[in-house]
């Protein structure tokens, strides 16, 4: 059966709150409602957003960490649960909830979470001798420094050999942290070092135990051997090698105690990958140039600085030779003429530069340095690794080939030559641009040359630069070297529309003023238009407009458009001043439904608008906060209250009916159903549907999809779970903790640790050996329950305690006065299986009666393996809650657990036996009187 009822205008902005689970140590409340929510590394943190709100909220998970914002795993994530395996300490942070739903602001909570970790502590050891002026004796004092990375801050304690070590123990030992670097350290002075004080020390790092971290410890043995390391070299400084060789450093210890332990490393960086070190011995096979540096030796053994020592490897090289030929400065042109002076530089780049040699040969045969012919090698003026022929009144028999020969001193490397010819024709360059070849107009996509013409003898390199020097190329570098004068760009795009400049370089020419010619490029693309996709939901005969806008295009003049449905033309025309164009419908008919397309169109291709005009309605939208929507009133079978508005209802036909389809979780079996609908749906109107006969406990998969007389529209799903249904007359009250929101339940403020949910399935047994249940009640391991984890850090005797909701009572005297008092069930089952099993408490809390919780129910000891029935008798007065309380026992394996808690009308039937060998077990029966029982949020 279904019914149907109408609430207008349900539409409502988004409430938040955050719930966790996985494995947290602890959780605080802080000021603003915000929490702390504390977790050991490597555990797995898991958040839930439970979220109100109509339409649905979307959630989004984001993080801060300090003042900045950073996105964690590469994303933020959107969905209800934020859950990190193994996190790490720099995922620490305050992480953010937001929801929005378009309605009001978006609603945002927040939590913080510490992460606790202890890294293995470090001992290092340092040593002062003070000499005593005119006195024939010294002091040596040592200190011993215990540091590690922690969170919380650690605290760190001494030991000699067996003796902790503690201030004011023994006159010779003074323990204290530095003021610079509090919590940060622990400092042990032994002053005048004494025979006893040559013994093994121990530092104890300890976070207290919290989230179960075990303390840590380093041993020290300080002997009068003790001392700092020192190394030696076996190589020379600098080793120079040839490229190709084999390179074998060797580091000894030459002292230290304890021995030290060596490293290398190369100008403070990684080693290359190729290297190979054994022990001290760093071996570089087949050495290549880019592996040249400072390569040094590091020793440490804790006690005092590290020792350093250095080489240098130097790979023997020549590269990047290049010439310019250099007029003759006391003339205007820069034409090589008889009668002038002329210079041929030549550079090399040599290593090591002191080992560069230079010489030159004209025509093939060598040159020597004379009046006419002055070679130099170290002109100022010039980079290192430059020499210069300047050769003095220039006659015709000095034309000819001159040739730069670079070498290195004694040899290995092969030389580098470099030939400059002299002649008649030897002219400065000219730059100019071929005709046609500016401007150049392409079309986006294509392959452009772009081209210079460089005449002048020798033909010197062309630097490819924009005309605006700060815009790159399409490399992405600022300048462009091309030997030929051509700059090709490939897949040209329109951002590379501009100016270029093509530029003379002084290498391999002539040592003059740039010679500069400018390109014009001009790229082509189609029209760019909005929108590129639009869907448009209408009814029948209704009237509509189709808007379709160009925002760029080149050339921008020339467009025409063509409108059409599908395939058929519909109009075309030309734009005039406009850049947009529109299509009006004037009656919506059966073949007006389809796809309509804008094409407009350039010199260089169309860009197009489209649209879907369609009569599907939109997707209903489930409405998730339904007051008891859950409810039971036979024991194998619940029933759901269907909530839901349908999206923009007036956009299209009127909604004459839902498909309603729905299936076990884990089926693929659908049962469908018709829901009629009579008249017209308004925006915003609630709808309802009772669904029955669903079992217990199963979960749903429901879709909901409207009909029109065009035909379906858009389905929505969700999943329809079973938990014990907060019913508003509360005949009877079920909880058996499935749902994340627990019923309602809470976490008491005022105790010393919080109830965990979890199940058999998912629960970490890692500290809880031997204790807690394997199942939940009905026994599943896929169901939940509630139970305290008694490991560290939770001492003996401290107490959880999870309330009920609050249940008011309902008076039904019209003078406020209490006309009967009928009796209520208060049930639940329990599991207490361990040896160090605490305690368990019911308490009844009632309004008014503040600091005076009545005691209902207790028990305690090892109850066995096995879950168990509690059943008691309730009369309040007014308002009240239940309160469950557990109290951890003397060890670790006394977890204790509790399942399907219920409230029913009327006296306990069936209750359990109220007595057993080896347990305390006692029932109280409260005499208030109760009408009716409501539940209410708090």
């Amino acid at each position: 059966m279904y019914v149907f009822y109408v609430l207008i205008w349900v539409h409502t902005p988004p409430t938040v709150r955050i719930i966790h689970s996985g494995h947290a140590c602890n959780i605080e409340e802080e000021r603003y409602t915000e929490r702390v929510y504390t977790i050991r590394e490597g555990e797995t943190l898991e958040l839930a957003c439970l979220v109100s709100g109509h339409p649905r909220p979307q959630i989004r998970w984001t993080k801060t960490a300090g003042s900045a914002s950073d996105r964690f795993q590469d994303s933020s994530v959107f969905n209800e649960t934020l859950r990190i395996i193994r996190i790490q300490r720099h995922q620490g942070g305050r992480y953010y909830c937001k929801a929005e739903n378009g309605l009001g602001s978006p609603a945002i909570k927040s939590i913080r979470v510490d992460v606790y970790y202890l890294d293995d502590p470090i001992v290092t050891v340092h040593q002062s001798i003070g000499e005593a002026k005119e006195q024939f004796y010294y002091e040596r004092t040592v200190f011993l420094r215990c540091m590690a990375n922690s969170n919380p801050p650690v605290r760190y304690s001494w030991r000699r050999g067996k003796e902790f070590l503690s201030q004011g123990s023994d006159k010779g030992v003074e323990i204290y942290e530095p003021f610079f670097t509090q919590g940060e350290t622990k400092i042990l002075k032994l002053k005048n070092l004494r025979p006893q004080d040559y013994a093994n020390y121990s530092c104890i790092a300890s976070v207290r135990n919290v989230c179960g971290i075990p303390e840590k410890n380093v041993l020290f043995k300080l002997s009068n051997k003790t001392a700092s390391p020192t190394i030696k070299l076996l190589v020379e400084d600098p080793i120079v090698v040839n490229p190709g060789q084999s390179v074998t450093l060797v580091c000894v210890t030459s002292g230290g105690e304890p021995t030290p332990t060596l490293t290398w490393v190369r100008n403070t960086d990684e080693l290359s990958k190729k290297s190979r070190l054994n022990g001290g011995t760093l071996t570089l096979p087949s050495i290549s140039m880019e592996e040249a540096g400072v390569y040094s030796c590091v020793a440490s053994n804790n006690v005092g600085n590290p020792a350093k020592k250095s080489t240098a490897i130097v790979v023997r090289g020549l590269k990047k030779g290049r010439f310019w030929i250099t007029p003759d400065p006391y003339h205007n042109d820069d034409n090589i003429q008889i009668g002038r002076e002329v210079k041929i530089s030549c550079q090399v780049e040599a290593t090591p530069p002191e080992e560069l040699l230079f010489s030159w040969l004209k025509n093939g045969r060598p040159l020597r340095s004379s009046e006419r012919m002055v070679i130099t090698h170290t002109d100022p003026d010039v980079q290192p690794g430059t020499t210069n022929l300047d050769i003095i009144d220039l006659k015709f028999t000095d034309f000819g080939t001159y040739t730069c020969v670079a070498a290195l001193k004694n040899g290995g490397i092969p030389e580098v030559s470099i030939d400059v010819n002299i002649s008649s024709t030897t002219v400065p360059p000219e730059l100019t641009v071929p005709r046609g070849k500016s401007p150049m107009v392409v079309q986006e996509g294509d392959t452009v040359d772009l081209q210079c013409l460089v005449s002048g003898k020798p033909k010197p390199i062309i630097l490819w630069s924009r005309a605006d020097k700060e815009v790159p190329m399409p490399d992405g570098s600022l300048q462009t070297e091309s030997y030929d004068g051509v700059l090709r760009i490939v897949n040209v795009s329109r951002e590379m529309t501009g100016t270029y400049r093509c530029a003379t370089s002084q290498y391999n020419g002539f040592n003059v003023k740039p010679r500069e010619a400018l390109v014009e490029l001009t790229v082509q693309y189609p029209p760019v238009v909005e929108p590129v996709f639009t869907e448009i939901r209408q009814g029948l005969g209704r009237a509509f407009t189709l808007n379709c806008r160009v925002l760029r295009a080149h050339p921008s003049k020339v467009l025409k458009y063509e409108w059409k449905l599908g395939t058929r033309l519909l109009t075309m025309g030309q734009f005039d001043q406009r850049d947009e164009t529109d299509y009006h419908v004037r009656a919506l008919n059966r073949e007006g439904y389809g796809e309509y397309t804008c094409e407009v169109t350039n010199e260089a291709g169309a860009g197009a608008c489209r649209f879907l005009v369609t009569g599907r309605a939109y997707a209903p939208e489930f409405y998730y906060d339904t007051y008891s929507a859950l409810w039971q009133n036979r024991p194998r079978v619940y029933g759901f209250k269907l909530q839901w508005t349908q999206q923009n209802p007036l956009s299209v036909d009127r909604i004459v009916a839902y498909r309603l389809g729905m299936k076990q979780t884990g089926q693929s079996r659908w049962w469908e159903q018709e829901i009629p609908m009579e008249g017209a749906i308004a925006k915003g109107e609630l709808i309802t549907h009772n669904l029955t006969e669903l079992i217990k406990p199963e979960a749903y998969l429901v879709r909901l999809t409207p009909i029109t007389r065009f035909g379906e529209g858009d389905s929505t799903d969700r999943i329809i779970r079973y938990s014990a249904p907060v019913n508003s007359h509360l005949r009877e009250f079920q909880c058996s903790f499935e749902d994340e929101a627990v019923c309602m339940f809470t976490q008491d403020k005022t105790d010393d640790f919080d109830w965990t949910r979890h199940s058999a399935a998912t629960r970490d047994t890692k500290y809880t050996p031997n204790t807690g249940p394997s199942s939940d009640r009905a026994g599943s391991k896929q169901g939940f329950y509630m139970y305290i984890e008694t490991s560290r850090p939770r001492l003996e005797g401290e107490k959880a305690r999870l309330l009920t909701p609050t249940f008011n009572v309902a008076h039904k005297s019209p003078y406020g006065t209490v006309t009967a008092a009928p009796t209520y069930c208060f049930g639940f089952y329990y599991h207490m299986y361990g040896k160090h099993i605490g305690a368990l408490n019911a308490y009844l809390r009632q309004k008014g009666h503040s600091g005076s919780d009545s005691s209902l129910w207790n028990l305690v000891g090892n109850q066995g393996d096995r879950w168990k029935q509690a059943k008691v008798n309730i009369h309040p007065i007014a308002s009240f809650q239940l309160v469950l309380e557990g109290i951890r026992g003397p060890g670790i394996e006394g977890d204790i657990a509790i399942d399907d808690v219920t409230i029913e009308e009327g006296e306990c039937k069936d209750p359990p036996p109220n007595s057993k060998l080896g347990q305390k077990f006692t029932y109280t029966k409260l005499t208030v009187p109760l009408n009716s029982l409501e539940n209410s949020r708090k």
